[in-house]
């Protein structure tokens, strides 16, 4: 039998057991207030965050998007082509923000999902052919963690549970499946635009100004939506971001998944065409008087 292929591989010296564990898999682990190392996986954060970790975040701190977007992120590229992401900031030694001495995290309720899943890893892996993507459960054993000495047994399923994990990677799924397409697309695909890119981190995590994308005037001039959806979407951050998960297929891998006004991008094309004549007329005239007083100059 041929050994299956994934576009997945451990990295050299990772914390992660390679061992693949099943959503029924026993593990032994508990995490508590009193144990010993208490708040030191805090210590030392690299937090990568999802879209859905955003808008949990943000909604707890009272802040839009994009604000917790500068204040409490930092910028990280996902692949070799630059594809944007983001991940927890903290302080020079790399402790979390959220994390208090006595208390521990003070976000706990809206934690993000790479904490709820401490010390299980998640990947998501699409096998090489395959349409369909497959989700693999991996222990991370860190030299720190304490909970693992612990009699605690459950499983992965149960795990996931416990930690309201399922919230997350329901609504952060059809995020993981863009990038696995992409990344097993490889050279068809090629580099994005700078504007592809730009959408993309906007569709995934800054959903304030995503809404200012859907309300601007030529949106629903050419995407056909009844105004009951539109406002569903408007109204609803989560509903917004399933509609960010249709708006990047049809725009970056050219899924029909939103229906198009019919004639508007044949209208867009002919705008346009007069918007960039006439740029270019504009430009031809700066640079006919820019020659001007340059001729005027040597006289």
């Amino acid at each position: 039998m041929s050994e299956k292929k994934t576009d997945f591989e451990i990295p050299f010296k990772s914390s992660l057991v390679p061992e693949e564990l099943k959503l029924d898999s026993e593990i032994t682990f508990n995490c508590h207030p009193g144990i010993s190392c208490f708040n030191e996986c805090c210590k030392q954060a690299d937090l990568p965050l999802t879209p859905y970790d955003v808008i949990r975040l943000k909604k707890r701190l009272g802040m839009t998007s994009t604000e917790f977007l500068r204040e409490h992120t930092v910028p990280v590229e996902l692949d070799a082509h630059g594809l944007p992401g983001i991940k927890m900031k903290t302080d020079e030694d790399a402790v979390c923000l959220f994390m208090d001495e006595e208390k521990g995290c003070t976000v706990y309720e809206d934690r993000p999902a790479a904490c709820r899943y401490y010390p299980v890893g998640l990947m998501a892996l699409r096998p090489i052919g395959s349409p369909v993507d497959e989700q693999k459960y991996f222990l991370v054993k860190e030299n720190h963690c304490q909970g693992h000495c612990s009699i605690r047994k459950t499983t992965i399923r149960n795990y996931r549970r416990e930690q309201g994990v399922e919230e997350y990677d329901d609504l952060n799924h059809g995020w993981y499946q863009m990038i696995l397409k992409k990344r097993s697309s490889g050279p068809t695909v090629g580099k994005p635009s700078e504007m592809s890119l730009q959408f993309f981190f906007m569709c995934s995590y800054d959903m304030d100004r995503f809404k200012d994308f859907l309300l601007s005037k030529n949106f629903r001039n050419i995407y056909k939506i009844e105004d009951h959806e539109f406002d569903l979407i408007i109204d609803d951050e989560v509903e917004r971001l399933k509609f960010a998960y249709r708006m990047m297929r049809q725009v970056l891998f050219g899924e029909h998944t939103i229906e198009l006004v019919e004639g508007a991008v044949e209208k867009r094309v002919e705008e346009r065409k007069e918007v960039i004549e006439l740029r270019r007329k504009i430009a031809i005239a700066e640079h006919e008087a820019k020659n001007d007083v340059y001729d005027n100059m040597g006289e």
